[in-house]
């Protein structure tokens, strides 16, 4: 339906999408992250030996699949995957060329390269900066190495590098509406490539594609491989593009319910009290009441985890999660802002 009123509100008559498709798309590819993330999050706190693995590498098999996915929308349908959701096509070349199916060589690694490399590079460097200010808030200060101050620099410096990107975004997208850019977004300009309709004669084309693939002589090993994988990857990403064409709106209800400002409704609604330990650590816990589980010894600057309740040294801990991200006692993923510090008086 939002479809359908936006090709009603296009103020173009040709192929080009309107300004509402466009972001749609957009929008749609930026829910599907925080709303998978969540819920390996869970897995992984409701199981953390079976499922720690995929949380602490979650960025990199996600880009993994995203690759796989995409790699075939463009192949197959010049497209991304949130592109094609939204009957749209990606066009090589300049604003004269006709908007023919297929992508270049260059353009379709080109853009390839932006749809997952990109996303996933501003991600960890966004993640590489938040613990940097987390180590800034949290951590003891020492003398400063060369590389500490670089990594301030770039602290100081990355909203404001944000702001200019989001800025040159933004005055795309409005040279786009007035019709004096044929691209709305910086990165399809650097991939040299344009958003067009798709047409009946085009999903007529992508369905010949994939029925007429040949395949390959029996005598040829290397070439029947390569088939044999081109084929398994193609089977990875239709899986994956009908997985998430079915649960895209569960997805986007998930990236909703999770976000930082329905926190405190969520927070109220599913607030529960602190579970006890487990109970194969309640004898070694009220055996060494005082000792630190780390190193044994009295509690020194004793601080406390929140995401499992269990007591520290301050050291111990901030040493053992800076590290591995995890309570050392229940495995539970951990993060530097979960430390607590406890107070208590000299008496």
């Amino acid at each position: 339906m939002a479809e359908a009123g936006a090709h009603l509100t296009s103020t173009v008559v040709n192929e080009q999408p309107s300004i509402f498709e466009v972001l749609a798309q957009e929008s749609l590819m930026e829910a599907v992250r925080p709303a998978l993330r969540h819920a390996v999050k869970v897995l992984a706190e409701s199981n953390p030996s079976q499922f720690g693995f995929i949380w602490k590498r979650f960025d990199e098999l996600y880009l993994l699949l995203d690759v796989v996915l995409q790699n075939h929308f463009l192949s197959q349908c010049s497209s991304s995957f949130s592109e094609n959701f939204y009957g749209l096509k990606r066009v090589s070349g300049g604003r004269g060329l006709p908007a023919r199916l297929g992508l270049h060589k260059s353009s379709h690694w080109r853009s390839l390269l932006l749809l997952c490399l990109v996303p996933y590079l501003r991600a960890k460097l966004e993640v590489m900066l938040a613990r940097q200010r987390e180590e800034e808030d949290f951590s003891i200060r020492l003398s400063q190495t060369r590389k500490q101050r670089l990594y301030r620099a770039a602290v100081a410096a990355y909203p404001y590098v944000s702001s200019a990107w989001r800025s040159w975004i933004f005055c795309q997208q409005l040279l786009f509406v007035f019709g004096v850019s044929r691209t709305h977004s910086p990165l399809l300009w650097l991939a040299n490539v344009r958003l067009a309709r798709l047409t009946t004669h085009d999903l007529r084309d992508a369905q010949q594609k994939t029925s007429c693939r040949p395949r390959p002589a029996d005598g040829r090993l290397m070439q029947r491989a390569w088939w044999l994988m081109s084929r398994a990857a193609q089977g990875v990403a239709v899986s994956l593009s009908t997985s998430l064409s079915l649960g895209v709106f569960f997805l986007q209800f998930l990236e909703w319910w999770y976000s930082s400002e329905n926190q405190s409704t969520v927070k109220t609604i599913t607030s529960l009290p602190a579970p006890p330990p487990p109970l194969h650590l309640q004898e070694d816990v009220q055996e060494d009441e005082k000792n630190c589980p780390l190193c044994r010894k009295l509690w020194a600057n004793s601080t406390v985890l929140s995401t499992s309740g269990f007591v520290f040294c301050y050291r111990c801990i901030y040493t053992y999660v800076k590290a591995n991200h995890c309570c050392p006692l229940t495995g539970f993923p951990t993060e530097l802002q979960h430390l607590i510090k406890i107070y208590e008086s000299e008496s």
